[in-house]
């Protein structure tokens, strides 16, 4: 007796973390779940594309059926979305809580101490409540604010309310615009790549514009020294 030999399709031996359609094509809504709890709750998570996995999912909820390949439930998409990312930051508001100053004092990375630096100075120009919900939508920041909030004694049902509120804004908001431009354009999933590089560099005009605002009250409070 002799059977056909059919190969076997080749597994992805290895995901690219920087690439939303990578990390979603591996690890579906689960992955989502655990990339938005590592990047808003653990220090390590900071390179994490946050912006880009929410706007991608949403762009794949959208149009043709639950069978077509690389196809995400919307529902499914946003309950993992806010319960990564709520979860995520509370977990690294209690981290901050427990280990103190000395969690980010011990972090080598450059980025990680620049956000720290960026974050606290947030916290003390806008409030908790505003620094809370505007560091959701900076990349770095919204990784730092988290444990900082907790190593300054932000108080727990402060944080909580403002982290929620900000979270279901950065989560929802972004997955159904992704998923209002999916279903709006025909076979959008062609030109993910491109979308893709646009929100990247959408989410990094905050962190570019709040880098000048610094250098240049540095500088004007240089020049009147």
């Amino acid at each position: 007796m002799t059977f056909a030999h059919q190969a076997a399709p080749p597994l992805q031996l290895a995901v690219n973390l920087l690439d939303a359609q990578s990390l979603l094509a591996t690890f579906g809504t689960l992955g989502i779940a655990a990339v938005l709890f590592a990047e808003t709750g653990l220090l390590i998570g900071f390179f994490l594309p946050g912006d880009s996995l929410l706007f991608t999912a949403g762009l794949l909820c959208a149009g043709g059926s639950a069978t077509r390949p690389g196809h995400l439930s919307l529902t499914w998409v946003l309950i993992a979305a806010v319960v990564g990312a709520l979860a995520g930051a509370q977990t690294g508001y209690l981290l901050g809580r427990r280990a103190g100053p000395a969690l980010l004092a011990r972090t080598k990375s450059r980025k990680i101490s620049e956000g720290a630096a960026r974050a606290s100075d947030i916290l003390e120009r806008y409030g908790h409540a505003k620094a809370i919900v505007l560091a959701r939508f900076l990349p770095v920041v919204r990784t730092v604010l988290n444990p900082l909030a907790g190593a300054l004694a932000v108080p727990a049902r402060t944080f909580t309310l403002w982290q929620v509120l900000g979270g279901l804004v950065w989560t929802v908001g972004l997955v159904l615009a992704g998923y209002a431009l999916g279903a709006s354009v025909p076979n959008v999933d062609r030109y993910l790549l491109p979308i893709i590089a646009v929100i990247v560099v959408v989410s990094l005009i905050p962190v570019a514009l709040e880098v000048i605002r610094s250098r240049r009250s540095h500088g004007t409070d240089g020049g009147r020294a």
